[in-house]
């Protein structure tokens, strides 16, 4: 992006109209030159919008949380005072944040946080970022109100804190294979004051096997390798394959998780999973097959899609 233009244009992050209080010449790490010039909230954001259109579908909110996150304010803050103008630090950090967005990068690790179920959870490329869909699982698991808990692929920890908050009588362990992964579900434990109510483990599925648990809960990789390149450049390049990848069929790691299942589940024990759109027939199937005297049943997403599994032995 050459920036390096004349006040006749109306380049990014310097409008053509404004008197510079204040100007330099700098050269940032993206080899990139830019003439700064002090700037309201309001330009910047302005000036944000139409670059930003090009990866998301809510160009101004993106914009506006990016800026609040760079000056340590809230949005709504923000828009209270439009007119409050950007130090030189603060424009050359938005400026990074926002060339970060517009090459695909995810917008939750460039704040580091995200928000789920109400909650804020912190999140790195280390570990998937939590969405909606999984909030149903939630959903579900709060309803069936079980004492012992065991999540599977934690990751971000955001279904077992959840599960701690809103069950505040349950026990939960959150297994995760990797240790980076961990650290990020220790540290939102310890965020909303649960940690001594979650007990972490390294581990592949259900090994090492955890003790009798009348609930598995996970938000599994399901998505069919062969699907992965048509992914979107935030998902496909940026957040840990490990999570995306369910194998030829999307049903890999759902498969040993059910076969590992029994040997974990008490008696009368509930198994919830995650699944894709369209995998509800394929999913339902797979149940019957290792729990056959089980009630299973396929829940759909707010949109009318296979999301959840359900299987109630």
């Amino acid at each position: 992006m050459n920036t390096d233009q004349d006040d006749s244009t109306d380049t990014l992050y310097w409008p053509h109209n404004t008197r510079a209080v204040a100007e330099q010449t700098l050269q940032r790490n993206t080899g990139t030159i830019l003439r700064y010039r002090v700037i309201s909230v309001q330009e910047a954001v302005r000036q944000s919008i139409s670059k930003l259109q090009t990866v998301t579908d809510a160009p101004r909110l993106e914009a506006e949380v990016i800026l609040s996150y760079v000056l340590s304010t809230p949005r709504a803050a923000l828009l209270a005072h439009p007119e409050q103008p950007l130090s030189s630090e603060q424009f050359w950090h938005y400026f990074e944040c926002i060339h970060q967005r517009v090459s695909g990068y995810p917008l939750p690790y460039i704040i580091g946080s995200v928000e789920f179920y109400g909650l804020t959870f912190n999140v790195t490329p280390e570990v998937l970022i939590p969405r909606s869909d999984t909030e149903i699982l939630v959903d579900l698991a709060i309803e069936r109100a079980p004492a012992t808990i065991v999540d599977v692929g934690t990751g971000s920890g955001c279904i077992a804190v959840a599960l701690a908050i809103h069950l505040p009588d349950a026990q939960i362990t959150a297994i995760e294979v990797s240790p980076a992964a961990l650290a990020i579900a220790q540290d939102n434990a310890e965020r909303h004051g649960v940690a001594d109510r979650i007990q972490l483990i390294v581990g592949d599925v259900l090994s090492p096997r955890p003790g009798l648990v009348d609930m598995i809960v996970s938000n599994p990789p399901y998505i069919l390798s062969g699907e992965i390149p048509s992914l979107p450049v935030s998902v496909r390049d940026h957040e840990p394959q490990l999570a995306l990848d369910g194998g030829m069929d999307g049903l890999a790691v759902i498969r040993q998780l059910m076969n590992q299942a029994p040997a974990v589940l008490r008696p009368g024990g509930s198994l919830l999973i995650e699944i894709g759109a369209g995998q509800g027939d394929a999913a339902n199937s797979l149940a019957h097959t290792v729990f056959p005297d089980a009630q299973i049943q396929v829940h759909p997403d707010l949109a009318g899609r296979d999301r959840v599994l359900e299987v109630h032995t």
